[in-house]
């Protein structure tokens, strides 16, 4: 079992009329909240963070791509990959992931990707995404062609990273009469690929013919996982081989403190202000961008999404979140990872307004009391 630390980066100065004000913490949330100077600070103590995780023995670190919002601070997660390379020495880095359609041209993906790998040493993990709705809303790209040029551009990436160029490349949507990405990646073939889901037949489907890594996005009740995880297995089966538990991620926050009580206290109204602020209308979808048969998916199980629930115990329940004493925590985590037979576990537990020393001590005793026994579970 491998641990990645997740973090969001999250803007945790919201004003407390929020909710009243405002109906979304997307795409037209006015900047003027956004203040430079404490995002000075708050990019430095993430950075921080996430480089702990380094010295505390976590397999990895994970950051990723978002657009015009206070979810999270990342529009470039490259960017705060390339700093990471140069604060750590062991983890993988895991970018999660980048948004091909909304790059143009994607081939820039290829440099900069191959650019981290040869930073880290041959560390990096390279997540590819289509994008989620507000991003196209954001960049004002059209949606109905997201997924063909998807998987044009991550067959344009994979060639540019394994074959010798120069090469000519023509597809339906991407024409480049030299493709010659200097550099090229550490890693041979190509660093390894993750595509995050969240649990559309199309997607599940597509990584188990590839042989990719599928990685459950976090906010799902544990229902969802057991389906998605099965299905994947399935998937790979009729593409004729055995899923590996390393193609399987589990996103989910957790959180340890001395006690169950302490861990609660401390976790739950960080957590109710990233629920009910910046996940406010997080599902915006342009027309277009899924299929009526997803849309349909989508309405019919809104309750198993995190923004829909109104209670701790429905979190609890739903496994939202894993929240409670390093007894507490490695008991739950043995019984969902052999349950859901997968091998990496993607957390965090920095969100909304968590302060920076508790997220840290939390990080502290996972390490130190719960990884080291849960390593073999799944």
């Amino acid at each position: 079992m491998k641990y990645f630390f997740f973090h969001l980066m999250s803007w945790p100065y919201l004003p407390d009329d929020f909710d009243a004000k405002y109906d979304s913490a997307w795409v037209w949330l006015p900047n003027s909240l956004y203040d430079p100077v404490k995002g000075h600070e708050l990019y430095r103590e993430y950075i921080n963070t996430l480089a702990l995780a380094d010295e505390l023995g976590f397999d990895g670190i994970c950051v990723n791509e978002h657009h015009q919002n206070a979810y999270g601070l990342m529009p470039s997660p490259n960017v705060i990959a390339g700093a990471l390379t140069q604060r750590t020495r062991r983890v993988k880095i895991a970018v999660v992931g980048n948004a091909l359609p909304l790059y143009n041209p994607p081939l820039r993906v290829a440099e900069e990707f191959a650019m981290l790998d040869v930073m880290s040493g041959g560390r990096l993990i390279a997540g590819m995404v289509i994008g989620g709705g507000p991003e196209y809303f954001a960049y004002g790209v059209n949606p109905t062609f997201a997924r063909e040029k998807f998987r044009e551009a991550l067959d344009l990436i994979l060639k540019a990273w394994t074959v010798p160029g120069p090469f000519e490349w023509n597809s339906k949507h991407y024409y480049f009469r030299y493709v010659n990405p200097w550099p090229r990646p550490l890693q041979q073939p190509h660093p390894p690929i993750w595509i995050p889901g969240v649990g559309s037949k199309e997607t599940i489907e597509f990584v188990a013919q590839r042989r990719f890594a599928y990685m459950g996005v976090p906010y799902f009740h544990i229902d969802v996982f057991r389906r998605v995880f099965q299905q994947f297995r399935d998937a790979c089966a009729a593409a004729g081989y055995t899923a590996s538990p390393e193609q399987m991620g589990w996103g989910v926050p957790i959180y340890v403190a001395e006690t169950d009580k302490q861990a609660r206290a401390e976790f739950e109204q960080p957590f109710w202000y990233f629920v009910k602020n910046l996940m406010k209308n997080i599902r915006l979808a342009p027309p277009g961008y899924t299929s009526p048969q997803s849309a349909l998916a989508i309405l019919k199980n809104q309750s198993l999404f995190l923004y829909s629930q109104k209670s701790w115990d429905d979190v609890e329940k739903g496994v939202f979140a894993i929240v409670g004493s390093p007894a507490t925590v490695r008991q739950k985590l043995e019984h969902y990872q052999k349950e859901l037979g997968c091998g990496v576990v993607l957390t965090g537990c920095q969100t909304g307004t968590m302060p920076h020393e508790l997220a840290r001590k939390s990080m502290e005793l996972f390490a130190r009391e719960v990884m080291p026994h849960t390593r073999g579970a799944g």
